[in-house]
Protein backbone atom coordinates (compact mmCIF):
# COMPACT_ATOMS: atom_id res chain seq x y z
CA UNK A 1 0.00 0.00 0.00
CA UNK A 2 1.34 3.50 -1.16
CA UNK A 3 2.14 5.24 2.41
CA UNK A 4 4.41 7.92 2.78
CA UNK A 5 4.75 8.46 6.20
CA UNK A 6 6.25 7.22 9.18
CA UNK A 7 3.27 7.01 11.79
CA UNK A 8 3.23 9.81 14.51
CA UNK A 9 3.37 8.76 18.08
CA UNK A 10 0.31 10.79 20.29
CA UNK A 11 1.25 14.24 22.12
CA UNK A 12 4.16 15.45 20.35
CA UNK A 13 5.99 11.79 21.01
CA UNK A 14 7.75 11.61 17.24
CA UNK A 15 9.76 13.93 15.00
CA UNK A 16 7.28 13.36 12.58
CA UNK A 17 6.48 16.39 10.64
CA UNK A 18 4.17 15.34 7.82
CA UNK A 19 1.19 13.97 9.06
CA UNK A 20 -0.44 11.13 7.15
CA UNK A 21 -3.42 12.44 5.17
CA UNK A 22 -6.95 10.14 5.06
CA UNK A 23 -9.79 11.18 3.39
CA UNK A 24 -12.95 10.11 2.95
CA UNK A 25 -16.67 11.19 1.27
CA UNK A 26 -18.42 14.87 2.93
CA UNK A 27 -21.86 14.65 3.26
CA UNK A 28 -23.75 11.65 5.17
CA UNK A 29 -22.33 8.75 6.34
CA UNK A 30 -22.84 5.56 7.24
CA UNK A 31 -21.48 2.04 9.09
CA UNK A 32 -18.91 1.19 6.26
CA UNK A 33 -17.32 4.53 6.59
CA UNK A 34 -17.20 4.88 10.00
CA UNK A 35 -16.57 1.70 10.70
CA UNK A 36 -13.41 1.28 8.82
CA UNK A 37 -12.41 4.75 9.94
CA UNK A 38 -11.94 2.50 13.21
CA UNK A 39 -10.53 -0.12 11.62
CA UNK A 40 -7.33 1.88 10.16
CA UNK A 41 -7.19 3.79 13.25
CA UNK A 42 -6.60 0.68 15.27
CA UNK A 43 -4.63 -1.34 12.28
CA UNK A 44 -2.55 1.94 11.86
CA UNK A 45 -1.82 2.94 15.05
CA UNK A 46 -3.35 6.45 13.62
CA UNK A 47 -5.13 8.04 17.08
CA UNK A 48 -5.87 11.93 17.74
CA UNK A 49 -6.81 13.32 14.62
CA UNK A 50 -5.07 16.48 13.89
CA UNK A 51 -2.20 15.36 16.02
CA UNK A 52 -1.45 11.98 14.66
CA UNK A 53 -3.01 12.18 11.33
CA UNK A 54 -5.19 14.15 9.51
CA UNK A 55 -8.85 13.04 8.27
CA UNK A 56 -10.79 14.94 5.48
CA UNK A 57 -14.03 13.97 4.18
CA UNK A 58 -14.75 15.48 0.87
CA UNK A 59 -15.25 14.41 -2.50
CA UNK A 60 -12.87 17.30 -4.06
CA UNK A 61 -11.00 15.14 -6.93
CA UNK A 62 -7.83 16.68 -6.46
CA UNK A 63 -7.57 16.15 -2.61
CA UNK A 64 -8.56 12.36 -3.07
CA UNK A 65 -6.09 12.13 -5.15
CA UNK A 66 -3.21 13.65 -2.82
CA UNK A 67 -4.02 11.87 -0.23
CA UNK A 68 -2.44 8.73 1.44
CA UNK A 69 -5.53 6.85 2.17
CA UNK A 70 -8.72 7.08 0.74
CA UNK A 71 -11.86 4.91 1.05
CA UNK A 72 -15.81 4.67 -0.08
CA UNK A 73 -14.87 7.82 -2.35
CA UNK A 74 -12.91 8.28 -5.56
CA UNK A 75 -14.04 5.24 -7.60
CA UNK A 76 -10.98 3.01 -7.28
CA UNK A 77 -10.15 -0.04 -5.19
CA UNK A 78 -6.10 -0.27 -5.01
CA UNK A 79 -5.43 -1.74 -1.90
CA UNK A 80 -1.27 -1.33 -2.32
CA UNK A 81 -2.12 2.40 -3.04
CA UNK A 82 -4.55 2.59 -0.43
CA UNK A 83 -8.00 3.24 -2.41
CA UNK A 84 -10.54 1.49 -0.77
CA UNK A 85 -13.96 2.41 -2.78
CA UNK A 86 -16.92 -0.13 -3.91
CA UNK A 87 -18.79 2.29 -6.09
CA UNK A 88 -17.32 1.97 -9.69
CA UNK A 89 -17.56 -0.72 -12.49
CA UNK A 90 -15.70 -3.24 -11.81
CA UNK A 91 -15.48 -3.09 -7.59
CA UNK A 92 -14.54 -6.58 -6.16
CA UNK A 93 -17.08 -9.10 -5.01
CA UNK A 94 -16.64 -11.61 -2.53
CA UNK A 95 -16.82 -15.24 -3.19
CA UNK A 96 -19.82 -16.28 -1.86
CA UNK A 97 -22.16 -15.38 -4.78
CA UNK A 98 -20.80 -12.13 -6.05
CA UNK A 99 -21.88 -10.23 -2.79
CA UNK A 100 -20.18 -6.84 -3.22
CA UNK A 101 -18.04 -5.45 -1.26
CA UNK A 102 -18.28 -2.33 0.96
CA UNK A 103 -15.59 0.23 1.85
CA UNK A 104 -15.19 -1.15 5.24
CA UNK A 105 -14.81 -5.06 3.72
CA UNK A 106 -12.02 -3.60 1.11
CA UNK A 107 -10.49 -1.94 4.50
CA UNK A 108 -10.71 -4.77 6.57
CA UNK A 109 -9.34 -7.49 4.10
CA UNK A 110 -6.09 -5.88 3.96
CA UNK A 111 -6.03 -4.38 7.64
CA UNK A 112 -8.73 -6.42 9.89
CA UNK A 113 -6.47 -8.42 11.41
CA UNK A 114 -4.27 -6.26 12.24
CA UNK A 115 -7.14 -4.02 13.84
CA UNK A 116 -7.70 -7.37 16.04
CA UNK A 117 -4.07 -7.75 17.32
CA UNK A 118 -4.18 -4.21 18.13
CA UNK A 119 -6.63 -4.62 20.37
CA UNK A 120 -5.57 -8.72 22.21
CA UNK A 121 -2.83 -9.17 24.57
CA UNK A 122 0.55 -9.69 23.20
CA UNK A 123 -0.52 -13.67 24.54
CA UNK A 124 -3.52 -13.63 22.54
CA UNK A 125 -1.74 -11.87 19.53
CA UNK A 126 -1.36 -15.64 17.98
CA UNK A 127 -5.42 -15.86 17.51
CA UNK A 128 -5.42 -12.50 15.71
CA UNK A 129 -6.30 -14.58 12.53
CA UNK A 130 -8.78 -16.46 13.90
CA UNK A 131 -10.42 -13.50 15.47
CA UNK A 132 -10.52 -11.48 11.99
CA UNK A 133 -11.69 -14.01 10.08
CA UNK A 134 -15.08 -14.64 12.52
CA UNK A 135 -15.16 -10.85 12.86
CA UNK A 136 -15.92 -10.92 8.78
CA UNK A 137 -18.23 -13.79 8.99
CA UNK A 138 -20.57 -12.64 11.60
CA UNK A 139 -20.03 -8.31 11.19
CA UNK A 140 -18.09 -7.34 7.97
CA UNK A 141 -19.97 -9.46 5.51
CA UNK A 142 -23.69 -8.07 7.38
CA UNK A 143 -21.74 -4.64 6.78
CA UNK A 144 -20.89 -5.31 3.21
CA UNK A 145 -24.56 -6.05 2.21
CA UNK A 146 -26.63 -3.36 4.16
CA UNK A 147 -24.59 -0.69 2.42
CA UNK A 148 -24.88 -2.25 -1.07
CA UNK A 149 -28.59 -2.51 -0.32
CA UNK A 150 -28.76 -6.39 -0.28
CA UNK A 151 -30.39 -6.57 3.00
CA UNK A 152 -32.16 -4.24 5.25
CA UNK A 153 -30.47 -3.63 9.12
CA UNK A 154 -34.30 -4.69 10.19
CA UNK A 155 -33.30 -3.44 13.63
CA UNK A 156 -33.13 -0.19 14.98
CA UNK A 157 -30.77 -1.21 17.58
CA UNK A 158 -28.86 -2.24 15.22
CA UNK A 159 -25.35 -1.18 14.41
CA UNK A 160 -25.93 0.38 11.04
CA UNK A 161 -29.01 2.09 12.67
CA UNK A 162 -27.29 3.31 15.43
CA UNK A 163 -24.12 5.25 13.49
CA UNK A 164 -26.82 6.38 10.82
CA UNK A 165 -28.12 8.00 13.65
CA UNK A 166 -24.86 10.53 14.58
CA UNK A 167 -25.50 12.19 11.47
CA UNK A 168 -27.33 15.72 11.82
CA UNK A 169 -31.08 15.71 12.12
CA UNK A 170 -32.44 17.69 8.67
CA UNK A 171 -34.06 20.51 11.09
CA UNK A 172 -31.15 21.62 13.03
CA UNK A 173 -29.78 23.56 10.87
CA UNK A 174 -26.52 21.47 10.46
CA UNK A 175 -27.07 19.88 7.44
CA UNK A 176 -23.70 21.42 5.20
CA UNK A 177 -22.21 22.36 8.56
CA UNK A 178 -18.88 20.48 7.33
CA UNK A 179 -17.41 21.06 10.84
CA UNK A 180 -20.53 19.69 12.72
CA UNK A 181 -21.20 16.83 10.30
CA UNK A 182 -17.52 16.17 10.53
CA UNK A 183 -17.47 16.15 14.44
CA UNK A 184 -20.52 13.94 14.06
CA UNK A 185 -18.32 11.57 11.86
CA UNK A 186 -16.08 10.91 14.58
CA UNK A 187 -18.19 10.25 17.27
CA UNK A 188 -19.83 7.72 15.40
CA UNK A 189 -16.50 6.09 14.81
CA UNK A 190 -15.58 6.08 18.19
CA UNK A 191 -19.21 3.86 18.81
CA UNK A 192 -17.97 1.52 16.31
CA UNK A 193 -14.34 1.41 18.19
CA UNK A 194 -15.78 0.51 20.81
CA UNK A 195 -17.95 -1.92 19.65
CA UNK A 196 -14.92 -3.42 17.52
CA UNK A 197 -12.79 -3.68 20.90
CA UNK A 198 -15.55 -5.67 22.81
CA UNK A 199 -16.54 -7.89 20.08
CA UNK A 200 -13.05 -9.05 19.44
CA UNK A 201 -12.80 -9.38 23.11
CA UNK A 202 -15.85 -11.62 23.18
CA UNK A 203 -14.73 -13.62 19.55
CA UNK A 204 -11.30 -14.46 21.21
CA UNK A 205 -13.24 -15.93 24.27
CA UNK A 206 -15.44 -17.95 22.50
CA UNK A 207 -12.63 -19.25 20.30
CA UNK A 208 -11.01 -20.23 24.04
CA UNK A 209 -13.83 -21.82 25.13
CA UNK A 210 -13.64 -24.27 22.24
CA UNK A 211 -11.08 -26.63 23.72
CA UNK A 212 -11.93 -26.05 27.30
CA UNK A 213 -15.40 -27.03 26.51
CA UNK A 214 -14.20 -30.17 24.13
CA UNK A 215 -12.24 -31.34 26.87
CA UNK A 216 -14.83 -31.35 29.32
CA UNK A 217 -17.28 -33.03 27.45
CA UNK A 218 -14.84 -35.93 26.54
CA UNK A 219 -14.21 -36.34 30.79
CA UNK A 220 -18.10 -36.64 31.15
CA UNK A 221 -19.64 -39.82 31.51
CA UNK A 222 -23.27 -38.83 30.50
CA UNK A 223 -23.13 -38.15 26.68
CA UNK A 224 -26.47 -35.92 27.25
CA UNK A 225 -24.78 -33.49 29.38
CA UNK A 226 -22.04 -31.54 29.47
CA UNK A 227 -20.64 -30.34 32.83
CA UNK A 228 -18.39 -26.94 33.08
CA UNK A 229 -15.99 -25.90 36.39
CA UNK A 230 -16.96 -21.98 34.82
CA UNK A 231 -19.29 -20.13 32.89
CA UNK A 232 -18.24 -19.81 29.10
CA UNK A 233 -19.44 -19.62 26.23
CA UNK A 234 -20.39 -23.58 24.82
CA UNK A 235 -23.31 -23.88 22.56
CA UNK A 236 -20.80 -23.12 19.40
CA UNK A 237 -18.54 -25.86 20.44
CA UNK A 238 -21.35 -28.41 20.69
CA UNK A 239 -23.12 -27.46 17.55
CA UNK A 240 -19.12 -27.73 15.79
CA UNK A 241 -18.55 -30.57 17.11
CA UNK A 242 -21.92 -32.02 16.92
CA UNK A 243 -22.53 -33.31 20.08
CA UNK A 244 -25.64 -34.85 21.67
CA UNK A 245 -25.78 -32.53 24.56
CA UNK A 246 -29.20 -31.43 26.00
CA UNK A 247 -27.78 -29.76 29.08
CA UNK A 248 -24.97 -27.73 30.08
CA UNK A 249 -24.47 -27.38 33.97
CA UNK A 250 -21.99 -24.55 35.30
CA UNK A 251 -21.58 -22.04 38.14
CA UNK A 252 -22.20 -18.83 38.45
CA UNK A 253 -21.42 -16.39 41.26
CA UNK A 254 -24.01 -16.44 44.49
CA UNK A 255 -23.25 -20.32 44.56
CA UNK A 256 -25.73 -21.55 42.59
CA UNK A 257 -25.50 -23.64 39.44
CA UNK A 258 -27.21 -23.29 36.10
CA UNK A 259 -29.08 -26.15 33.89
CA UNK A 260 -28.79 -24.61 30.72
CA UNK A 261 -30.80 -26.12 27.92
CA UNK A 262 -29.47 -26.58 24.60
CA UNK A 263 -30.74 -24.98 21.68
CA UNK A 264 -31.54 -27.29 18.16
CA UNK A 265 -29.94 -24.44 15.86
CA UNK A 266 -28.07 -21.56 16.41
CA UNK A 267 -29.79 -18.68 17.31
CA UNK A 268 -32.83 -20.35 18.02
CA UNK A 269 -35.16 -19.89 21.53
CA UNK A 270 -36.16 -23.25 21.29
CA UNK A 271 -34.48 -26.24 23.13
CA UNK A 272 -33.58 -29.53 22.27
CA UNK A 273 -35.39 -30.62 25.42
CA UNK A 274 -37.15 -28.05 27.67
CA UNK A 275 -36.96 -28.59 31.45
CA UNK A 276 -39.79 -30.74 32.37
CA UNK A 277 -43.47 -28.74 31.86
CA UNK A 278 -44.10 -29.67 35.96
CA UNK A 279 -41.00 -27.86 36.94
CA UNK A 280 -41.93 -24.73 35.00
CA UNK A 281 -42.30 -21.43 37.30
CA UNK A 282 -41.77 -23.38 40.06
CA UNK A 283 -39.10 -22.01 43.21
CA UNK A 284 -37.81 -23.31 45.95
CA UNK A 285 -39.60 -25.70 48.31
CA UNK A 286 -41.84 -25.87 45.64
CA UNK A 287 -39.83 -26.72 42.73
CA UNK A 288 -38.22 -29.47 45.49
CA UNK A 289 -41.35 -31.03 45.93
CA UNK A 290 -41.80 -31.51 42.33
CA UNK A 291 -38.90 -32.33 41.06
CA UNK A 292 -37.20 -34.60 43.85
CA UNK A 293 -34.07 -32.54 43.82
CA UNK A 294 -33.45 -31.01 47.55
CA UNK A 295 -31.72 -27.47 46.87
CA UNK A 296 -33.18 -27.30 43.77
CA UNK A 297 -33.77 -22.72 43.02
CA UNK A 298 -35.78 -22.17 40.39
CA UNK A 299 -36.99 -23.48 36.47
CA UNK A 300 -38.01 -20.12 34.23
CA UNK A 301 -41.30 -20.37 33.05
CA UNK A 302 -40.47 -21.18 29.60
CA UNK A 303 -38.14 -24.08 30.60
CA UNK A 304 -34.95 -22.78 29.14
CA UNK A 305 -32.98 -22.77 32.15
CA UNK A 306 -33.43 -23.61 36.01
CA UNK A 307 -30.27 -23.82 38.91
CA UNK A 308 -29.59 -25.20 41.95
CA UNK A 309 -27.65 -24.54 44.72
CA UNK A 310 -24.92 -27.00 44.14
CA UNK A 311 -23.18 -28.93 41.39
CA UNK A 312 -24.87 -32.30 42.49
CA UNK A 313 -27.94 -30.61 42.87
CA UNK A 314 -28.18 -29.19 38.75
CA UNK A 315 -26.64 -32.57 37.37
CA UNK A 316 -29.26 -34.49 39.24
CA UNK A 317 -32.27 -31.59 37.93
CA UNK A 318 -30.44 -32.35 34.10
CA UNK A 319 -30.31 -35.91 34.65
CA UNK A 320 -33.88 -36.16 36.01
CA UNK A 321 -35.25 -34.20 33.25
CA UNK A 322 -33.56 -36.01 30.60
CA UNK A 323 -35.13 -39.43 32.21
CA UNK A 324 -38.62 -37.58 32.14
CA UNK A 325 -38.21 -36.53 28.74
CA UNK A 326 -36.86 -39.40 26.57
CA UNK A 327 -40.14 -40.15 25.40
CA UNK A 328 -40.18 -37.17 23.97
CA UNK A 329 -37.23 -37.22 22.41
CA UNK A 330 -37.96 -40.83 20.39
CA UNK A 331 -41.14 -39.07 19.22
Amino acid sequence: MRVSYRPCLPFGESMCTTLPNLVTHSGTFHCDDAFAYAVLGLALGLRAPGQVHRILRTRDAAAIQEADIVWDVGAEHDAARGRFDHHQRGAPVRDNGGMPYSAVGLVWQLHGVAAVRALLSVADGGMAEAVAAAIDEDVIRRLDAIDNGIEHPNDTLGLADLVADFNPAWDLGLVGDRAAEDAAFVEAAALAEEFLRRRVCKVRARLAADGVVAAAYARGTEPLLLELDDKMPWQETVFSHRLPVLYAVYPVPGGNWIVDAMPPEPGSFAQRLPLPEAWAGLRAQELTAVSGIADAVFVHPQRFVGAAGSREGAIAMALRAIALGKPSLHE
